[in-house]
């Protein structure tokens, strides 16, 4: 009879993340002696030690970690199954990862979330956000099932894209840059001596994707564009910003718009998903959002 379940790794799993029996406990709604006793019974049964106590803190032993490398394999694997058993019972998928560009903030979702939910249809939704091309790359990596994503996609295919919205840029600083009193376009020369303001793409496999940044320059790297907009506004560094993100900024004074150049092109979104997926929640959240999400989404667009 085995002795590892898939309800034991998962404990194990959720210990690991989150560095404790407490954590683990409020993450699977259960009470920290029913993960202690597990983790023990565990250990029991296997004659091995996964976990080093340290007071309320634990860390994996090489036996924990290990068995936790493979014991993530086997969750996924058995994620997969679950969803697709559902889905040839139902249509609908067991669950459906949604991951948005970061530049998109979730709370503008809720509408289309609160009518998916109404369906009662049994599907966890799952939403994430990524940067640049961290969002394709959940696609292309499985951790996604709907991207809306900016730019092209990876070369190699596999995927289907419907185009979304375009996004015009503008070359912004604040009032008291430099920059603000050069008189004369920007030239490249002149983005070199001083800071950039960039969101740092979140891709770990695919190539970083940078836009108008030259090598060796100076640079300050946040995770969202909203960060970027408050630091150049705060006179930190200049960069390329979405328009419909800094109208208010601009007309006000906050921020101040340069020609440049090279100016930034219009940047395209897509809604993409793989080839081949279809189940019955995935067709469901293609038809909501196949319409023009962009500017439409974006803080301050209105």
């Amino acid at each position: 009879m085995l002795r590892l379940s898939l309800d034991a790794i998962e404990v194990v799993d959720a210990i690991a993340r989150h560095g404790s029996f407490a954590a683990a406990a409020t993450r699977l709604n259960k009470v920290p002696s029913t993960i202690s006793y597990a983790v023990g019974k565990l250990e029991e049964q296997l004659g091995v030690k996964l976990f080093e106590r340290n007071g309320p803190r634990v860390t994996l032993t090489p036996a924990g970690a290990e068995m936790l490398r493979e014991g993530r394999w086997l969750l996924a694997a058995a994620g997969d199954l679950e969803s697709r058993l559902r889905q040839i019972a139902t249509g609908y998928e067991a669950e459906l990862r949604l991951v948005h560009d970061s530049l998109i903030p979730t709370e503008a979702l809720v509408q289309d979330i609160a009518a998916f939910e109404t369906l009662a249809c049994g599907t966890r939704l799952r939403l994430g956000s990524e940067a640049l091309t961290g969002t394709w790359e959940a696609l292309r990596d499985g951790r996604a099932d709907l991207v809306i994503a900016a730019g092209e996609g990876p070369a190699g295919g596999g995927h289907q894209m419907l185009d979304v919205g375009r996004l015009d840029f503008v070359f912004c600083v604040a009032p008291l840059h430099p920059l603000a009193r050069l008189g004369r376009p920007v030239a490249r020369g002149d983005l070199l001596a001083h800071t950039a303001i960039v969101v740092g793409d979140s891709a770990r496999g695919l190539a970083d994707r940078t836009v108008g940044l030259a090598a060796g320059q100076s640079r300050i790297t946040v995770p969202t564009m909203a960060a970027k907009i408050a630091c150049q506004s705060a006179g930190l560094g200049h960069g390329f910003v979405p328009r419909a993100c800094v109208e208010a900024e601009l007309a006000r004074g906050g921020l101040v718009e340069l020609e440049v150049e090279e100016p930034r092109a219009p940047e395209t979104f897509w809604l993409a998903w793989k080839t081949g997926a279809d189940g019955r929640a995935l067709r469901w959240w293609r038809e909501r959002l196949s319409r023009p999400l962009v500017p439409a989404l974006l803080p301050r667009s209105r």
